[in-house]
């Protein structure tokens, strides 16, 4: 186990809070939601604070919503420079092969990351994840590991993936409750919304191949402040959507799993966020990548490295309530050896009201310390010998 330090900071904000504003409402009775879905959660993004939910841990087929996953791992690539939206991805005979939802594309074709993330966003595109897959693992099986791999570090227990596509496959399962925890997870990526909030766009513009997009979730269009993130649709799942919705400082996430029509759905989802919107407010503490303190590190070629939020850190409450006395409680992991990479989770920032916990999120490096030279140790060694002469 490691040992721990905390530093609190008391933070006196203006007004007021009830003990019991932040508790996740136990809503499977009232009010009623989404009484025409199989399956449903409501929650705020950066708290994670379920508002609704209806039989939320239900294990059913995801279908294209699975992509949220896949959306993910790219992003996820991007954000550590493993991948650029540039490069140049090529289409495989078998990406080309790919039924349902497609862009098309052909044996050979080369699209950048950023065109086959249009693909995958706006249309649903199977043989665009298929592609994404094979040239982010090398093939669609490790792609397929890396996306359960994930899953498992969100601490996500009823989800199992065994394509990138959601196109019907056994053993191949989710629960609304894990697709909200992937679409918050997706969101920290802010540019994600400018591909999954378009309701239209195209590919192969310049070509005379042009390929029209058009958003399969037509609340972008429709519902003011919808800019993502995922539908789904196959015969065994019904309609499926994961949509977010931002208005003011309040991101919210609606799932609904098994609705009978497209117009069900989007009635669900609508109702929903209506709900979120009308009845809470989000109040930001911290924003994604902010420097909240420093930690120690051994061996490293530096002695310390700042401390960096991972996410955006809020404060949910009802509409009116205010808040007074809130602390912020930053723990930082002991014993921090070099190296150190950027994005390494070491440390946390809890925010409470009084002994309860309002909000946590982990606290990550905000670069990467490599391990000390010997000439390193040799100067600061000769450094010390000085101050003790």
């Amino acid at each position: 186990m490691k040992k721990l330090f905390s530093i609190t900071f008391f933070v006196c904000l203006l007004t007021g809070i009830s003990a019991n504003a932040l508790a996740a409402e136990k809503t499977d009775s009232a009010p009623k939601l989404a009484d025409q879905a199989k399956s449903a959660i409501l929650i705020e993004r950066d708290t994670g604070n379920v508002l609704y939910q209806k039989n939320s841990d239900q294990k059913l087929p995801p279908a294209s919503m699975t992509k949220i996953m896949t959306m993910l791992l790219i992003m996820e690539a991007i954000d550590k420079g493993e991948l650029k939206m540039t490069d140049k991805i090529r289409t495989s005979e078998h990406a080309a092969s790919m039924g349902g939802s497609q862009i098309f594309l052909e044996p050979g074709e080369q699209m950048t990351a950023e065109e086959m993330l249009k693909g995958i966003s706006i249309a649903s595109g199977n043989d665009a994840s298929v592609a994404m897959a094979e040239h982010l693992a090398g093939s669609v099986d490790s792609f397929v590991s890396r996306m359960n791999k994930k899953a498992e570090e969100l601490g996500l227990k009823n989800t199992h993936f065994a394509n990138p596509t959601g196109l019907p496959v056994e053993n191949h399962y989710s629960t609304a409750h894990d697709m909200a925890i992937m679409a918050k997870e997706l969101l920290k990526y802010e540019k994600i919304t400018q591909f999954t909030g378009k309701y239209e766009d195209y590919l192969r513009e310049n070509t005379d191949k042009k390929f029209w997009l058009v958003n399969t979730n037509r609340l972008v269009k429709f519902y003011p402040g919808v800019d993502g993130v995922k539908t789904g649709f196959t015969n065994e799942a019904k309609y499926c959507l994961t949509a977010t919705a931002k208005k003011g400082n309040m991101r919210v996430i609606a799932v609904v799993f098994g609705a009978a029509t497209p117009k069900d759905r989007n009635n669900q989802v609508t109702k929903m966020l209506d709900y979120a919107f009308s009845q809470y407010q989000t109040h930001p503490v911290y924003k994604r990548n902010q420097i909240v303190g420093a930690a120690g590190i051994h061996k490293g070629m530096q002695k310390t490295v700042h401390l960096m939020t991972s996410e955006p850190v809020s404060i949910l409450t009802r509409k009116g309530e205010d808040l007074k006395k809130v602390t912020k409680e930053i723990t930082v992991n002991k014993d921090i050896q070099a190296p150190v990479k950027k994005g390494q989770e070491i440390g946390s920032i809890i925010v409470k009201k009084d002994s309860k916990v309002l909000a946590k999120s982990p606290l990550v490096a905000e670069k990467d310390i490599p391990g000390a030279s010997w000439w390193t140790f040799f100067k600061r060694a000769l450094g010390e010998f000085t101050k003790a002469g």
